[in-house]
C-alpha cells in the first residue's frame, strides 16, 4: 500500500516560514500565522499518531511546527522591544521626527 501525505504538511512549513519573516510587523502577524501553523501541525500530529504507517511526510510537520514556534517567539521579542521603545520615547514622539530626535538626545545625554 502506498503511503499518503499528511494534508497540512506543506501548509505548516509555509506558515512557519511566513511567521518568521513577518515577526517584524509589530509581532502581531507572526502570532496569527504561527498560531494557525501550530493548530494545523497539532491536527496532523494527532492524525499521524492514530495510523503512523499510512503517512510519509511527518518530518515536514515537525519542521513546520518548530518554525512556527520560532516565529511566535521572535514575534514576542519584537513586540516587547516595541513596547519598551514606545515607553522610552513616547507615542507622540514616534509621529513627530523633531520630537523624536529631541527625546533621543535627552536619553543619550543621561
Amino acid at each position: 500500500m502506498e503511503k499518503q501525505k499528511l494534508p497540512n504538511g506543506t501548509a505548516v512549513i509555509i506558515l512557519g516560514i511566513m511567521s518568521i519573516i513577518t515577526c517584524c510587523c509589530y509581532g502581531v502577524l507572526s502570532f496569527i500565522l504561527g498560531g494557525i501553523g501550530l493548530y494545523l501541525a497539532n491536527k496532523d500530529t494527532k492524525e499521524y499518531n492514530e495510523n503512523p504507517e499510512l503517512y510519509s511526510n511527518f518530518n515536514n510537520v515537525k519542521t513546520g511546527k518548530i518554525l512556527c514556534i520560532i516565529g511566535i517567539v521572535l514575534g514576542v521579542i519584537f513586540l516587547l522591544i516595541m513596547a519598551w521603545y514606545i515607553n522610552l520615547v513616547g507615542w507622540d514622539a514616534l509621529q513627530d521626527p523633531e520630537l523624536l530626535e529631541q527625546r533621543m538626545k535627552e536619553i543619550t545625554e543621561q
